[in-house]
């Protein structure tokens, strides 16, 4: 079979014929209808991940949509190491498969789970949803599609008011039409106001990080009137920097709680338990991005395309 190879962690990866091993007693055979590239998927292609174990060659990719030996179609996460979903075939656990429907398309399928994960778990498996439920939910970094998702996710488990905080105007204002109620553009001239007049937020879906997340919090914590009221800050993505030095006093004078949500945080099994529900919304095409269908064959001169759409390659 052939499958997409990354033999440097410098250079895209190559589409190029590659032996797949013989599965193990827990492992069956998928052919790969569509996977997609993602911000994991480009960390993992060039060793930037935190959990990359720097092994070389690997097939990247980390779920997709596929297809068993009987004609079932299914959604799988990559289970086999250095052996992930950019690929004509591939080996996965099978407790790592889950059935889709047989008119689902695949390719929304592999493009949209992993932006609609980050918040779907960092709600049900971190959270947990009475944390949503009434509450004034703001999504930090709101205008991508993992963020965006994140807005239609936090209505769905009954946020009753939710701000959508970034940078792109156009993409801002589309937030609205998926469900938010108040947009703040981060570069406001009056940006401290404006999160004044939000301060009494009670949870903060973070895909940003960095001194964003170090204005944004200062900026909300230093101007809450409650100081005792719940603040939940679940830190879900990096996009705007991997750390940031926070004052002792943010945490002593506030009624702050930090959480993570992601791989290492979340068990697979935790993970897999929660996904057909997720699944059932993509179906229902309530969940969906716009995608950018290629063939896996072009994998290289197209790795990374400049798009807004989500890639997905198909083999």
């Amino acid at each position: 079979m052939k499958a997409a190879i990354v033999t440097d962690f410098k250079q895209a990866p190559v589409f190029q014929k590659v032996a797949l091993p013989e599965p193990n007693n827990d492992e069956v055979k998928l052919r790969v209808l569509a996977a997609s590239v993602n911000q994991r998927v480009l960390m993992q292609a060039n060793g930037s991940h935190y959990t990359s174990d720097q092994q070389l060659p690997l097939i990247p990719g980390v779920d997709g949509a596929g297809e068993t030996a009987d004609g079932q179609k299914v959604y799988f996460v990559a289970t086999h190491p250095g052996f992930g979903t950019l690929a004509e075939e591939t080996l996965v656990d099978h407790r790592a498969i889950l059935p889709l429907a047989d008119d689902v398309d695949p390719a929304v399928v592999a493009a949209t789970v992993n932006p609609a994960l980050s918040s779907y778990m960092a709600i049900k498996g971190r959270l947990g949803v009475d944390a949503i439920q009434g509450k004034k939910v703001m999504i930090l970094g709101a205008t991508g599609n993992a963020g965006k998702l994140a807005v239609t996710i936090s209505r769905h488990f009954g946020a009753q008011t939710i701000i959508a905080i970034g940078r792109n105007e156009q993409a801002l204002a589309e937030t609205i039409t998926l469900g938010a109620d108040q947009t703040i553009n981060l570069q406001a001239s009056d940006l401290k106001a404006q999160l004044a007049d939000i301060s009494d937020v009670d949870v903060v879906l973070d895909y940003l990080w960095g001194d964003v997340t170090k204005q944004v919090m200062m900026g909300i914590i230093t101007q809450r009137t409650d100081h005792a009221q719940a603040l939940k800050w679940v830190e879900i993505g990096s996009l705007a920097g991997g750390d940031f030095a926070l004052p002792s006093a943010a945490l002593r004078s506030t009624n702050l709680t930090l959480l993570g949500s992601g791989q290492g945080s979340l068990s697979m099994l935790t993970m897999l338990k929660e996904m057909p529900g997720l699944l059932k919304l993509i179906s229902n095409k309530i969940l969906q991005v716009p995608v950018t269908r290629l063939t896996l064959s072009t994998v290289h001169e197209n790795w990374p395309s400049k798009t807004t759409n989500r890639i997905v390659f198909i083999p």
